[in-house]
């Protein structure tokens, strides 16, 4: 959101005519990049909800595994 914030100021708001650099280039460019960093982001997030969604594979009886023995189940 950072970079969309800065480039649209450089871009919309910033009136500077130099020989070396466009400004309304640069925030466009700054724009563009905030914009596909906030869908990468997004899609990211997506991804990641839908593996919470999923019922996990859990083994019933986790010290069969190996690991950790918990003494506290051989007592039930």
């Amino acid at each position: 959101m950072f970079l969309i914030a800065i480039g649209a100021i450089l871009r919309y708001a910033i009136n500077v005519e130099t020989d070396v650099i466009n400004i309304q280039t640069v925030g466009l460019i700054l724009m563009i990049a905030g914009g596909a960093g906030l869908a990468l982001s997004l899609l990211y997030e997506l991804v990641q909800s839908g593996n919470r969604d999923k019922p996990r594979d859990r083994d019933e009886h986790p010290q069969q595994r190996g690991g950790y023995d918990d003494p506290t189940r051989r007592m039930r």
